[in-house]
């Protein structure tokens, strides 16, 4: 155990669900993997889209509050994460998003790969990165994730003396300094891009933002691993939290972004087969003799068929 094999989930924070469900399940053909509750506060929903098997490195979650104000990223906050395009499909993507009228900028190239960017419903941006991957899903799950710093050397050194990635190189363009860090490896989402921007910005969390990053830990005792390995880089983690599906550990790296190390079992079908996955309310157990009530106030999902 000396690398993080790359990322685990992507949390992010939206508005309505039904408007956030429609774009990543219809947009971006997702699967809605989990409809369960945020287990903190349970009157929220919390929504699970990935691929079809519903794997680690796929994932990304999101905290839908009806009411949430507007958020805008900034220094210390993941401010962006993209999806791998199967070999092949980048023009297609093009194609389809421009026959369905969904604004999008580029293609711009980043390290030599073409990278497009479109907006959920919340303004947030999603990337589309072009890969040498072959895969038949429409989107081979992360490429990669963006992180916003003030100095991008601690966190860079968290990642590459810690986690084992390693420095891939760096460019800049528009007044924004990108280093790319990677995991060794061909797991998915195993790349970490550190950006310094010129611009003046002040992080807001909200809706259209990230609320954190998860990595990977194969399993419980590879996570006891990395606690001991971070306190041994004065990083203190939160004791383990059953997260129904995964179990989780949280720290801030020195930038300021929340981290978290999940496993990747017992996995999504631990309630569910994965046939039907997403489409019933799932509930941990502290939360279910609430059912009666979640189920009045929740507001009613339409999910594609």
């Amino acid at each position: 155990m000396t690398t993080i094999p790359g990322l685990h989930h992507v949390t992010a924070i939206s508005g309505p669900p039904q408007e956030n469900l429609d774009f990543f399940t219809g947009t971006l053909r997702q699967r809605l993997v989990k409809t369960t509750v945020n287990f903190d506060a349970p009157d929220t929903y919390h929504l699970y889209y990935g691929n079809r098997a519903a794997q680690p490195g796929t994932i990304l979650t999101f905290f839908p509050f009806v009411d949430a104000g507007p958020g805008r990223a900034g220094p210390g906050m993941a401010s962006a994460y993209a999806y791998a395009v199967p070999k092949g499909g980048f023009d297609g993507w093009m194609e389809r998003l421009g026959d369905a009228a969904v604004d999008f900028d580029g293609p711009y190239e980043r390290f030599g790969a073409r990278v497009l960017t479109l907006r959920d419903p919340d303004g947030a941006p999603v990337e589309l990165a072009e890969t040498d991957c072959v895969s038949d899903e429409a989107l081979d799950g992360f490429h990669s994730v963006t992180l916003w710093l003030r100095d991008l050397a601690p966190t860079a050194r968290l990642l590459t003396d810690a986690f084992g990635y390693a420095d891939a190189g760096s460019e800049t363009a528009g007044g924004i300094e990108r280093l790319r860090l990677v995991a060794p490896g061909h797991e998915r989402g195993n790349i970490v891009d550190l950006i310094r921007s010129d611009a003046r910005a002040t992080a807001r969390p909200g809706a259209g933002t990230i609320h954190h990053v998860a990595f990977r830990a194969r399993n419980d005792a590879e996570q006891r691993g990395w606690q001991d390995r971070l306190a041994g880089f004065g990083h203190r983690t939160t004791q383990v939290i059953d997260r129904q599906y995964f179990n989780a550990i949280y720290f801030r790296e020195p930038g300021g972004v929340l981290f978290e190390i999940a496993t990747d079992p017992p996995g999504f079908t631990a309630d569910e087969p994965m046939e039907t996955l997403g489409q019933a309310l799932k509930l941990p157990a502290q939360h279910e003799p609430l059912r009666d009530r979640l189920e009045r106030i929740l507001p009613p999902l339409r999910r594609r068929a």
